[in-house]
């Protein structure tokens, strides 16, 4: 993978940012997500490579949908996976933690699904090989304590808040460990306890299954672990047994199943305020984003601050 396209990764969710933070608390999540799809695939659309979306976006109306073919027909192949606005629904009722994400790679990197849930456990270098999807809440979280030499009462669980996640809720709770919910966007909430001096230590609990192979791509990038188990959806999108690789709904899934590849780069723009990145800032004439891009086969970490003017480059 071409280190050089760091910068056009970023760029990718940067314009998402831009376009879906303008919609920022104005109600409507199908607009606010539609406008970060657009300024992706327009971005996409300019890129001198064949690009496969392996991951693609939930909206059937955006055109970044599973198995669609962006950029130049004749140009080097990259495979995808993409949520132009993790969180739609907290950022247009105006709430935190939303970002764009993408990741890069070599064709047949990452693990193709359709759009479900998943059981997940994440975290960073420091907890890396302890912790197991099949032990439970209080076994991991003293495993990490250990690992990490904290006290458990020191210990923060990031859990999705969903009904689905409550017995969970109460298990974590009696242990003593503190818990940060998040309303959506468990891809930051997975990243953030791989990233140095952030306070969450580990991600437990059920979210969406993209999402989740988005983040292990993030995970692989920074040196830290992920374990997985597929929930059956009630009715399997149409094309799954084409598409979609096989699902063992009894299988314990490592990272290195949801990615395969050793050539991953992923960057990730904050859309509104979160436990990861601050959000999109507006100023007279342009706007601020803070971005973070890993690349996987370094394992570099760059935060880019990014100036847009408007005024220079309208994107409006």
């Amino acid at each position: 993978m071409d280190r050089h396209l760091t910068l056009e990764t970023v760029r990718l969710t940067e314009m998402a940012a831009i376009h879906a933070s303008r919609f920022m608390g104005k109600g409507d999540e199908d607009i606010t997500y539609l406008s970060a799809s657009d300024a992706m695939v327009k971005v996409f659309s300019s890129m001198d490579y064949r690009i496969q979306i392996a991951i693609g976006a939930d909206n059937r109306e955006s055109r970044l949908a599973d198995g669609a073919i962006l950029g130049n027909s004749e140009g080097f192949d990259v495979e995808v996976a993409v949520k132009p606005l993790d969180g739609k629904m907290t950022c247009a009722r105006g709430g935190h933690n939303a970002i764009s994400v993408v990741a890069l790679a070599n064709p047949h990197s990452f693990m193709k699904t359709s759009s479900g849930y998943m059981e997940k456990i994440a975290v960073g270098p420091g907890a890396k090989g302890v912790v197991d999807i099949d032990q439970t809440p209080e076994v991991n979280i003293k495993r990490v304590a250990r690992a990490k030499d904290k006290y458990i009462e020191d210990i923060t669980v990031c859990v999705l808040d969903r009904e689905v996640n409550r017995k969970l809720v109460d298990q974590v709770r009696k242990t003593g460990a503190r818990i940060k919910y998040i309303r959506d966007g468990d891809i930051s909430g997975a990243v953030s306890a791989a990233v140095e001096d952030n306070s969450i230590d580990l991600l437990m609990g059920i979210g969406g299954r993209k999402e989740g192979i988005l983040a292990a791509a993030a995970l692989k990038c920074l040196g830290g672990d992920m374990q997985a188990r597929f929930l059956k959806n009630k009715k399997e999108s149409a094309g799954a047994e084409e598409y979609y690789s096989a699902v063992d709904y009894d299988k314990v899934y490592s990272i290195s199943d949801l990615i395969s590849s050793g050539e991953i780069m992923i960057s990730m723009t904050g859309v509104t305020d979160g436990v990861l990145l601050p959000g999109v800032r507006y100023f007279s004439g342009g706007a601020e984003t803070t971005s973070i891009v890993m690349r996987e086969k370094t394992h570099t970490l760059r935060y880019i601050k990014a100036i847009h003017q408007f005024d220079f480059k309208p994107i409006f």
